[in-house]
């Protein structure tokens, strides 16, 4: 097999574990089926994005993005708070859950699970912002659609060694 189809193979796993990552949080914290929904068109408006660092065996990054309306759903159903803006109760639960969904997509590979480790959330809050990372052999991006609202997860990494 070529390294090409190596890498395909890996981006492949890696988008079943974060597509069952995505499932298993939202229905089990939130009460709500998410699964996959294509391409995302790009938000409008305000946005929040958790970044979460990876370190050890796996170097890079998984960020959980939305568009305003959907933080303000996932902050409801996480903690049964309504919030009207994005507020500090907002920006934890969002925080949370791209944490929750980061820890269960490692968790499906046994190297990742005991031998890479998580950072602690940084939250993004703006409009027309880019969140960038640095150059990974490994990239991907999937959009999720839960409710009447679509997120997004970026995956940007590495093995490391």
């Amino acid at each position: 097999m070529t390294a090409l189809a190596d890498a395909w193979n890996v981006i492949a796993e890696f988008e079943q574990n974060l597509d069952r990552a995505m499932e298993e949080v939202f229905d089990t914290m939130m009460g709500v089926h998410c699964a996959p929904a294509g391409d995302a068109a790009e938000a409008a408006g305000q946005t929040v994005s958790a970044v979460i660092g990876l370190a050890g065996a796996m170097t890079g990054t998984v960020v959980f993005h939305g568009p305003r309306a959907a933080a303000l759903n996932i902050c409801s159903r996480l903690t049964g708070v309504e919030s009207p803006e994005v507020d500090a109760t907002v920006r934890d639960a969002l925080g949370e859950v791209g944490n929750m969904v980061a820890g269960a997509w490692k968790g499906y590979d046994p190297d990742l699970a005991s031998r890479c480790l998580l950072t602690t959330p940084t939250v993004v809050v703006g409009e027309r912002y880019e969140v960038f990372s640095r150059k990974a052999a490994i990239r991907f991006d999937r959009a999720y659609r839960f409710d009447e609202h679509v997120c997004s997860v970026t995956v940007s990494c590495q093995r490391a060694g």
